[in-house]
């Protein structure tokens, strides 16, 4: 067993001599991180200690002394994460039952992170399904079961958005539909469907995107990693509900076949859709998943994505975005992200944001004729998907991932994927 740091809480204050940044340091017991009043303060920064001592070159680390509660350990453990190697942390044992869920967490996340930040070669959409479903049946037992659709499966189901997206990539486009039943009814309701956006690779397709644009783009699955680490970790804390996972999953390639922008793609509900920028596709695939999940009679619906530029304009990286026409549905989520000290907050969707992208040949265009959308993109965005989601909204919430991932290490996270949002997800989907 490697040595580890020794990490220590203390109200003593920073060191006469000391001359760095940010309030924590080096000294002869290990590595101190001076306490703040403001706890919110605090979190922020003992997870900027953990990242200095993952710039340090540290790879094992030990919370120890007084005041690690719970949060104040995650936040450590958020910041000391290294995608180039597995970073090794010891929690505090002054409650073994805090330790279990902490590491139950740690390594679900750390999960979900591993599938966002493995390269397009390693994860595509078949392969991203079964790792979801490898992982969830080591989990959920017996009490998964699942169906995989694959490119001439989707079309026989009428799952044309999937279909439409990555028709052009040798990799086959595929829907994961995993059951999470622990209830023993074959007949038991759906209490929530839980649908990611599985973009395993996003070149634009033909509205393609800049070189320096496209180099993060395996990052475009992290709506559907954020769901299935939430439903994993939903399992490990108890879940007792019937759960649906759907993943919508295509590489948005470029051939002969892909599709071009002026395309019409019809719905298995009828609704017809023109092509204005294939760049926005994320929308395209997740419309299947709600009418999937309205097919299912699913009581409850979440779907998550990283779906816009302008959801990161509006809240940053530290936030995720939340929609809905359901007030009360909205509150609950939001109360769950509190409770789960992850950030979240809400921006504008109303009835009206439906026909904010109209088209002259179709029920709808899939975007404005603008770079990024234009205006309200990320608004304009959950409008599209308002239009598929089934009971006109009503319990039914959307998370655009703006969080979800860092193109380069900062103060709080290092590169990569955060993991952010699937503790609030999971709290949301065990809370009544």
């Amino acid at each position: 067993m490697s040595s580890a740091v020794q990490v220590r809480l203390t109200t003593e204050g920073l060191p006469a001599a000391y001359k760095g940044q940010g309030g924590s340091f080096f000294n002869e017991q290990g590595f101190a991180i001076v306490a703040e009043q403001d706890e919110g303060q605090m979190l922020r920064s003992i997870q900027q200690a953990g990242r200095k001592l993952d710039q340090a070159g540290v790879g094992t680390i030990e919370a120890t002394g007084q005041g690690w509660t719970l949060e104040r350990q995650w936040a450590l453990a958020q910041g000391f994460v290294d995608p180039k190697k597995r970073n090794e942390i010891r929690w505090s044992t002054d409650d073994v039952g805090v330790a279990e869920q902490l590491q139950a967490m740690y390594d679900t996340v750390a999960w979900a992170r591993e599938l966002v930040n493995l390269p397009p070669q390693d994860i595509y959409p078949e392969s991203l399904c079964t790792r979801v479903i490898d992982k969830l049946k080591s989990i959920g037992g017996d009490a998964v079961s699942y169906r995989l659709l694959r490119e001439e499966e989707l079309l026989a189901d009428g799952w044309m958005g999937i279909h439409t997206v990555g028709r052009a990539s040798m990799h086959r486009p595929t829907m994961l539909q995993l059951d999470f039943n622990p209830t023993g009814d074959a007949d038991a309701e759906v209490d929530t469907a839980l649908i990611g956006k599985g973009i395993t690779f996003d070149s634009g397709g033909y509205s393609i995107k800049p070189s320096e644009g496209m180099i993060a783009m395996k990052c475009d699955m992290g709506g559907a990693a954020t769901v299935a680490g939430a439903l994993a970790l939903a399992i490990q804390r108890g879940l007792k509900k019937r759960v649906t996972l759907i993943l919508c999953c295509a590489e948005n390639l470029i051939d002969g076949t892909a599709y071009k922008l002026g395309d019409i793609i019809t719905y298995k509900n009828g609704q017809t859709v023109e092509i204005f920028n294939t760049d926005a596709e994320g929308r395209l695939v997740l419309a299947d998943g709600l009418l999937a999940a309205g097919e299912m009679g699913a009581k409850r619906i979440i779907d998550a994505a990283t779906l816009t530029g302008a959801a990161q304009v509006a809240v940053g990286q530290e936030y995720n975005a939340l929609f809905a026409v359901d007030d009360a549905y909205a509150n609950r989520a939001l109360q769950a992200a509190s409770a789960e000290n992850e950030l979240l907050w809400r921006l504008p969707l109303a009835p009206w944001h439906k026909d904010q992208c109209p088209s002259n040949f179709a029920d709808t265009a899939n975007s404005r004729p603008v770079k990024g959308g234009g205006a309200g993109g990320a608004s304009n965005a959950a409008g599209f998907l308002l239009r598929f989601a089934p009971n006109d909204g009503a319990n039914w919430l959307h998370f655009d991932l703006a969080a979800a991932y860092r193109k380069e290490g900062e103060k709080l996270f290092n590169a990569g994927a955060t993991g952010l949002g699937i503790r609030t997800i999971a709290r949301t989907l065990l809370d009544d």
